[in-house]
């Protein structure tokens, strides 16, 4: 997709400033800077892509920055993105040379701030670690099969409906199914229902708890072909057709693998946590009430 020249030469950094809070004046009065130098499409860890004022910056960096959600730019090309990642680490490292050059890393609250984020990453790299050794396919697996036995078998109904205000209209359309209209056109036809109106009234399989009462007693009390007598619900009238009928097929474990994953890396990341602080010595000095397991000094 093309880039607009403002985009492409503005750095991530000036994205990040350009948030609605700004006006369109105060960006139209920034002066158009120089072309950008192009980057590569794609960048080795070690690649220098650029230095400044000496201090260089490597294609690790660029894909470092580009792990940041706030830098994910949706909808642009590689390569676009490679030249927007080299000018936000450029205006990065101008900044914060001059933020050193300033002392900003001198104040107390800068190190406090550093302290809270090196603490931050610490824990996050570190629950990263311990999640991978979690995820393992062995330990999928077993979740799995775990899970698999402890599904009941569940019936699913495929119906149509075609929903309308009033009984009377329910029973008009009722009679004319039955007298041999077919009813995909019918409910292409007068349904108030826009989700299902375009395929037919077809409503794809479901289970009974993913419907309302009335509506779901009428559906998997019927049998396979059958056309209901019009059943009310809060939405209206609804007369339906039930097209099939069968036992809820049991998710494969491709289907399954990435919610696995994702639990294992929850849990795993979970148990580490109160490991941690099972086994540490935690004083509360506040007025908050101590958890388990710690104690509070008056």
């Amino acid at each position: 997709m093309p880039i607009p020249f403002s985009l492409r030469r503005a750095s991530a950094l000036a994205l990040i400033l350009a948030a609605p809070c700004l006006s369109g004046v105060a960006l139209a009065q920034t002066p158009a800077p120089k072309a950008a130098t192009p980057a590569p499409a794609a960048t080795s860890p070690d690649t220098v892509v650029a230095r400044v004022n000496g201090q260089p910056i490597t294609g690790a960096d660029l894909a470092l920055a580009g792990e940041d959600p706030a830098l994910s730019l949706p909808g642009v090309d590689e390569s676009a993105k490679q030249n927007l990642l080299v000018d936000y680490m450029i205006d990065l490292k101008v900044g914060a040379q001059a933020a050193e050059a300033s002392k900003v890393g001198d104040a107390p609250e800068f190190k406090r701030k550093l302290a809270y984020f090196r603490d931050k990453l610490l824990l996050d790299d570190y629950l990263e670690r311990e999640a991978k050794k979690a995820v393992t396919p062995e330990a999928a697996k077993a979740l799995y099969d775990q899970t698999v036995k402890s599904m009941k078998p569940e019936e699913e109904v495929r119906a149509r409906h075609i929903l309308v205000e009033s009984e009377d209209e329910a029973k008009a359309i009722a009679a004319r199914i039955k007298g041999g209209e077919d009813f995909a056109k019918i409910a292409g036809e007068v349904s108030k229902d826009p989700g299902s109106k375009t395929e037919g009234g077809d409503l794809g399989w479901f289970t009974q708890e993913r419907m309302v009462k009335p509506f779901a007693d009428a559906a998997f009390k019927m049998a396979p072909g059958q056309v209901s007598d019009p059943v009310k619900t809060q939405f209206g009238w609804h007369v339906l057709r039930v097209e099939e009928k069968r036992t809820k097929p049991v998710p494969t474990f491709d289907e399954m693998k990435e919610q696995i994953d994702q639990y294992l890396t929850r849990k795993a990341q979970q148990d580490t946590i109160v490991k941690l602080r099972e086994a540490a010595k935690v004083e509360r000095t506040g007025s908050s009430a101590p958890a388990a397991g710690e104690t509070k000094k008056p």
